[in-house]
């Protein structure tokens, strides 16, 4: 036993000391790889021809090759992934060391190791004798961490600051970085955190960078793949051998026959077919179009076009066009997966003048038709408190509804008994049946924060109120965080990330009318409101400004000093989140539109029903039931 053991250690300590093998990852993967139906459609040994724009990409990663840090932007469709699968096998094969895999979240690490990680080793012979089985009792192979002969991968979430301290690494793979969350457990960038961890390794570290883009000025990936050479991958055109890059705009059809799409060749304007798109590919090269800030750095950008045939095909790409013309968010979806793109913000100010002509005849005061669902938006200020209703429909389409001041110093008990009054109104409609708010938003984020919270506790009806905090900083997937308890426990705060949903406000606002009816999304305003909201609802401008280490970020800055009814607007969006709206999509609306039907079905003086109970906000509701009413009868 001893003898095994020693062999053992001499084995460890023999590859440990050996250079690393001339053998680079894509001539790994085609000798090696079997991929299995639990991860791949294509079950069978990998070829890395079926995608030949890979074999550049996995083999900067290879010890042979001098950059340390790969770049991949790309779209969705393009195996982009399985680069990094196939780097992961390789060194646990071949060039064994210290191995850290981010994914955006730590629940997102557990389903990459059983998704990914697990059918790798489990379908490839060269790694199963090299990984122990899966076994409850083996401590070397968990499901975070598998270690093999000479190293160790650990897989861990972006939101762990303890995951991305835990390890020095020599080889670091940061997947779908544009997803990761601002901060690790408040700690810092967590890409920054994690490179941190592969200083030890100096030149032989290897790290690798795989994201779908975001919004221009917030993506990470965008900004480690400008400080590359930015290479894209020419192909030659099967008619005059012209090389070029693909883009969307040579991609041709005959409007509502995406089936016709073909590529035009930007010389000879000649169609490609998808036919060609194997030889395509077999022939392309991927050409730098920069000079690397970092001459340790490739970087490679990838879109959806470039999907080999069989995959996603240009009809399909140009069928996802049509369908997303109509919805600003379904535009920046496809630019964001498909092409590999980043989405430019616009985040210039609408003129507060077109808006203010473009107000429309219907009475502060009354529910429109159309509208389905209120919410509020509450800004406290040093001497009043301002309260806008929001009315909303399917398609995130909304109408101002009211603007109400309530002129008082918010420390003041009296000013917070009329807020709870309008919050309690009941809101007529135009068929005259009565709305209530389902939710209002109530900024606490003031220079009396205790005073806000005081008279918060104190508030009747407190399950329509959810106190919030606004945060610097953008969040796309969660823009309203929390609850987290305040005030002894009696008040659950959120924090809403305000830059998210101005810059969703102003793409609302810069929507264009659709002949005479109204896109989704449009804001509707009343004529009785006057220039100066309409002015605080444009008070601020999206501007791009560089940090100390020259990275561009972008951030809203105010135009003018009064921004009150923009706050308002963002807190009423930021309560429509939380009701579900986001989450569960054309199930909140059917909900909401099934109720509203069938008030109109009942008597005038029958009882009006309580709301639907599918707010997302169950647990903010449910203290102060207990609470409140000792306090507020008292």
């Amino acid at each position: 036993m001893q003898i095994a053991d020693e062999d053992w250690l001499a084995g460890i300590l023999r590859d440990a000391l050996a250079p690393d093998p001339e053998l680079t990852v894509s001539e790994w993967a085609d000798r090696h790889r079997v991929l299995g139906l639990r991860a791949s459609s294509e079950a069978g040994p990998w070829r890395t021809a079926r995608t030949p724009y890979l074999r550049e990409i996995m083999d900067a990663l290879s010890p042979s090759h001098p950059a340390q840090k790969v770049v991949l932007m790309k779209g969705a469709q393009v195996g982009g992934t399985e680069c990094g699968n196939n780097w992961i096998g390789y060194v646990i094969h071949h060039a064994p060391g210290p191995f850290l895999a981010v994914q955006p979240t730590t629940e997102l690490a557990k389903r990459f190791s059983r998704q990914r990680i697990d059918p790798l080793i489990d379908e490839t012979a060269a790694l199963r004798e090299r990984v122990a089985p899966a076994r409850s009792r083996d401590a070397g192979n968990r499901q975070l961490e598998k270690e093999f002969p000479g190293g160790t991968l650990v897989m861990t979430g972006a939101n762990s600051a303890v995951g991305l301290r835990s390890m020095p690494a020599r080889y670091l793979f940061l997947d779908e970085v544009d997803a990761y969350p601002p901060s690790a457990d408040d700690e810092g960038d967590p890409v920054a955190l994690a490179i941190a961890r592969t200083r030890t390794f100096a030149w032989r570290r290897k790290i690798l960078i795989v994201s779908t883009p975001t919004v221009a000025g917030r993506s990470r990936i965008e900004r480690e793949f400008l400080l590359t050479d930015r290479r894209r991958h020419h192909v030659p055109c099967p008619h005059c051998g012209h090389r070029q890059a693909l883009r969307f705009e040579q991609l041709r059809w005959e409007r509502g026959a995406p089936e016709s799409a073909a590529y035009l060749c930007e010389t000879c304007e000649r169609p490609i077919e998808e036919r060609h798109k194997d030889a395509l590919l077999a022939a392309g090269t991927w050409v730098p179009e920069a000079v690397s800030a970092d001459p340790r750095a490739v970087g490679f950008h990838l879109s959806a076009l470039y999907s080999p045939y069989g995959w996603l095909s240009w009809a399909e790409i140009a069928r996802q066009w049509e369908e997303a013309q109509g919805s600003i968010e379904a535009i920046r979806a496809f630019r964001n997966t498909v092409l590999g793109e980043t989405w430019q913000e616009r985040g210039d100010a609408p003129d507060w003048q077109r808006l203010i002509e473009r107000r429309e005849p219907y009475p502060l005061g009354i529910v429109p038709e159309g509208a389905v669902v209120l919410t509020a938006g509450v800004d406290v200020q040093d001497d009043r408190i301002e309260c806008d209703v929001w009315a909303w429909a399917r398609g995130f389409t909304s109408w101002l509804v009211d603007h109400v001041v309530l002129a008082g110093n918010p420390r003041d008990a009296e000013v917070w008994d009329h807020l709870a009054d309008v919050l309690e109104r009941d809101w007529p409609d135009e068929h005259d049946r009565h709305r209530r708010i389902a939710l209002a938003c109530v900024d606490t984020g003031g220079r009396d924060t205790t005073a806000v919270y005081r008279h918060l506790v104190r508030l009747r009806r407190p399950a329509v109120i959810a106190p919030t905090k606004g945060v610097d900083g953008w969040n796309r997937t969660d823009p309203v965080r929390g609850p987290t308890k305040v005030f002894n426990g009696l008040l659950r705060l959120w924090t809403v990330a305000t830059a998210t949903w101005k810059a969703e406000l102003y793409r609302r606002l810069w929507l264009a009318r659709d002949g005479d009816g109204f896109p989704d999304g449009w804001v509707h305003l009343p004529a009785g409101i006057d220039a100066e909201w309409v002015r605080q609802l444009v008070a601020e401008e999206l501007r791009t400004v560089r940090d100390k280490r020259g990275y561009a970020r972008q951030e809203w800055a105010k135009l003018r000093e009064r921004n009150e009814a923009l706050d308002c607007a963002v807190l009423a969006r930021a309560a429509l989140w939380l009701l579900g709206a986001d989450a569960r999509g054309h199930r909140f609306w059917d909900a909401h539109e099934a109720r509203l039907a069938s008030a109109a079905d009942r008597p005038a003086d029958a009882p009006t029903p309580p709301p639907p109970a599918e707010r997302a906000q169950p647990q903010a509701a449910r203290p102060f039931r207990r609470v409140i009413p000792s306090l507020w009868m008292s």
